[in-house]
């Protein structure tokens, strides 16, 4: 295993949730629906929660935590204020956005567990499997909340 390819592995997954953060940011903005707000928060907690933990073996491994967004994460967000504008601050438009989102995270996670396993240390593969199930959970509470939206509708 060498340090640099495991720092460059955690660093994708910080900026994930970096993305992550600040997408459910801008959507917790977008909507004036208490119940989303609180929602939306609890997901940020979770991203955050990811983050530390990512960052914590970062600098165990004498690397540099990220800091930043990827450019599909900020075009993303910038999509995400447009539909809200569009569709007047939609419930069911906001919960697709997420949706999406949480889709590229998991993508993100997938991807790492799958092809990177053989950078990370035993722990460090236990850390990511259960922020991968956290997402999961996430993405799970999205879609209640997409559908519940629909029969409401």
């Amino acid at each position: 295993m060498e340090n640099i390819r495991t720092i460059e592995v955690l660093n994708k997954l910080i900026q994930m949730n970096n993305d992550r953060f600040e997408s459910y940011e801008t959507a917790f903005k977008e909507t004036e629906e208490q119940a989303l707000k609180t929602q939306f928060s609890k997901f940020m907690l979770t991203s955050q929660k990811c983050k530390q933990q990512l960052v914590d073996e970062v600098v165990r491994y004498g690397g540099t935590p990220t800091n930043s967004t990827t450019t599909a994460g900020k075009f993303f967000r910038i999509w995400m204020d447009v539909k809200a504008a569009l569709t007047g601050k939609d419930r069911r438009a906001i919960l697709s956005s997420c949706q999406y989102g949480e889709n590229m995270a998991l993508e993100t996670y997938q991807k790492v567990l799958s092809e990177d396993m053989e950078n990370l240390s035993f722990e460090q593969q236990n850390i990511i499997n259960a922020q991968h199930a956290l997402i999961k959970t996430d993405r799970a509470s999205i879609k209640t909340m997409l559908a519940d939206s629909e029969i409401i509708s």
